[in-house]
């Protein structure tokens, strides 16, 4: 093999195309870019503009909003508890909080603080501290002998503290 014999592989490189240079090319005059106005400058379009028609984004009704001061609490139900004290990941006797819920590896963050649901079922005894929880999981927490105690949200201990 010779150095004069090295090439790409055929079609690896394309000619880029020439526009506007006449008739011939099959690219000239308009560059392909149609008639005149608005779509055939670069940088400019109204998007969703529907010819002078309401466009649909309008005609809709508005709905709803955004509550600002919603907390984002993280869910996690007792399946999912017993499931990682049978794994001997979280400890029954200790207190299960956020911190040791992510800890264990059943969650990955607290974010606003945890909220207890009732899905599954509980067998050990444990005291849950948790930000919310569902009357079915609270009665469920009961019945295998354990408490849950409801903290306070994120926001109203951080107000306590500065005062």
């Amino acid at each position: 093999m010779k150095l004069s014999d090295l090439a790409d592989n055929p079609g690896s490189r394309k000619k880029r195309m020439r526009v506007g240079r006449g008739i011939g090319s099959g690219k000239g005059k308009t560059s392909g870019r149609g008639g005149k106005g608005q779509t055939a400058r670069s940088g400019v379009r109204i998007k969703g503009f529907e010819g002078g028609q309401m466009p649909l984004h309008r005609r809709l009704p508005k709905r709803g909003f955004n509550n600002i001061f919603r907390l984002d609490l993280t869910e996690v139900n007792l399946d999912r508890i017993q499931a990682a004290i049978d794994a001997k990941k979280l400890d029954a006797g200790a207190t299960v909080d956020a911190a040791a819920l992510v800890e264990a590896g059943v969650l990955r963050r607290a974010r606003d603080g945890v909220r207890l649901l009732g899905r599954g079922e509980l067998k050990s005894k444990i005291t849950v501290e948790v930000h919310g929880a569902s009357k079915s999981a609270v009665e469920a927490v009961e019945k295998a002998g354990g408490s849950v105690k409801i903290l306070a949200p994120r926001e109203a201990e951080g107000e306590q503290k500065a005062s």
